[in-house]
């Protein structure tokens, strides 16, 4: 029989076992990833920006179905501006159900509610759900693609391309871990109330009942979403936000060889790092310019292709132009930009807007585009108040430079917001002119 006072040295050489043993799995799995091709990680203080774990964060990778965030950011967005409910009926096309599966099964011709839409998408990851959405809000699939893209230049989420509404495969359809992040805190700032549909665990459509796929949620504490993903190509991929204890983190997990070892390392990487986050917020990170590698990219849109630039009045195609929605999407014409730049305009033609060549303008200011020249800028900004003059009265215009990569970029901006607020709900506003807005501390 043991003597008494043996039992906690045995405990305690019991636990020292199972730490090392710990370790060592962390670091196999750890090695693992870091020899996989298609790994990529990224872990991020959602409260500061502060990256606390970054591994191939801005290498090229597959997003899969985590381009469904996308999807669900332009559908909650969609809902906020007042051009669907969540009782809007999403047709689908024979386009839509002909999406292999993970699918929900809805036959041409039949339809589903928005709302019933965001439950598959979330948890079945439904791509028959995915690509009807699209062709609710853009007319046509690969036209929402584009208007995907422009909003994840808007979000700087500059490494990202958008060509289907689904993830399914796509060899021209790319994202970084470090942009997924930036989507996955977006989608968290911007629609609080609808990002509570992501820690849906479960949903019943007809008679069968699609469990989320998210093995996480239930499993580690304070995890609320968001998002997974597989193809061949990408691996299995994951997007996790997690709120604990005051702390808020989100992490990325891309190209995993199977769902359990992703989640395995996901859970890892979420307890190493986040006794490290700040329990402090600083506000809208994806509204705030500076600070940190995880900041808005300023080029977007200048760095797209000039016929892909979300230009308000741009018509869309009139093989675009399929539902109600998408009609009601369309803003009213103004006279087109071409694709050579604009010719220099001389002082007088400016006007009373602010060039480059003025002080830059301090405190919170909105951005509406960032374009090649400082005449489209200008021109940009004269249609902005033409268009939006009970939004933008009574603040004023200015072009500033920015260069990236040797490229001179000319932001067209408006000034004399008092506070981050008033400058938010001035972008707010501007969304039903169809302007992509960022507001800006400009200190």
């Amino acid at each position: 029989m043991f003597h008494s006072k043996t039992l906690p040295l045995r405990a305690m050489a019991n636990a020292i076992s199972a730490l090392i043993a710990a370790i060592l799995v962390i670091i196999a799995v750890a090695a693992s990833a870091e020899a996989n091709p298609k790994y990529a990680s990224f872990i991020i203080d959602a409260n500061t920006g502060k990256v606390l774990y970054s591994r191939n964060a801005d290498a090229p990778r597959y997003p899969a179905s985590l381009t469904k965030m996308m999807t669900l950011y332009m559908l909650f967005e969609a809902m906020e501006q007042g051009k669907v409910t969540k009782n809007t009926r999403v047709p689908f096309s024979s386009h839509a159900a002909s999406m292999q599966p993970t699918k929900l099964g809805v036959p041409a011709g039949k339809s589903i509610s928005v709302e019933t839409a965001i439950y598959s998408l979330v948890t079945k990851s439904a791509n028959d759900a995915a690509a009807a959405v699209g062709e609710l809000l853009g007319g046509t699939e690969s036209h929402f693609a584009e208007m995907m893209t422009a909003k994840a230049r808007s979000l700087g989420m500059s490494r990202t391309t958008f060509r289907n509404a689904s993830g399914l495969p796509n060899s021209r359809q790319v994202t970084t871990a470090r942009d997924m992040a930036t989507l996955g805190i977006a989608l968290q700032e911007h629609f609080p109330r609808q990002f509570k549909y992501f820690d849906t665990p479960s949903f019943k459509y007809g008679r069968t009942t699609m469990r989320n796929h998210n093995r996480l949620l239930g499993r580690v504490a304070g995890v609320d979403g968001i998002k997974t993903g597989y193809t061949r190509a990408s691996g299995f991929n994951l997007v996790t936000s997690l709120h604990k204890d005051g702390r808020s983190i989100v992490g990325v997990v891309m190209g995993g060889k199977s769902g359990s070892s992703r989640d395995a390392h996901m859970q890892q990487l979420l307890a190493a790092n986040l006794a490290k986050g700040s329990k402090r917020s600083r506000g809208m990170l994806v509204a705030r310019a500076g600070g940190t590698n995880f900041a808005i990219d300023e080029a977007t849109v200048a760095e797209m292709d000039i016929d892909e630039i979300p230009l308000p009045g741009k018509p869309l195609r009139a093989r675009d132009m399929g539902t109600p929605i998408a009609a009601a999407m369309a803003p009213a014409p103004v006279t087109a930009y071409a694709a050579e730049p604009a010719t220099p305009r001389t002082t007088e033609a400016l006007d009373s807007i602010k060039t480059a060549s003025t002080a830059q303008r301090t405190g919170w200011v909105i951005q509406i585009a960032s374009l090649p020249s400082q005449g489209e800028a200008v021109d940009y900004l004269r249609t902005a108040q033409s268009r939006a003059g009970s939004v933008l009265n009574g603040h004023d215009p200015f072009v500033e430079e920015f260069t990236k990569g040797g490229i001179l970029y000319h932001r067209a901006r408006f000034s004399g917001f008092s506070s981050k607020s008033e400058a938010w709900a001035a972008c707010n506003a501007l969304k039903k002119y169809d302007y992509a807005c960022l507001a800006l501390d400009n200190s």
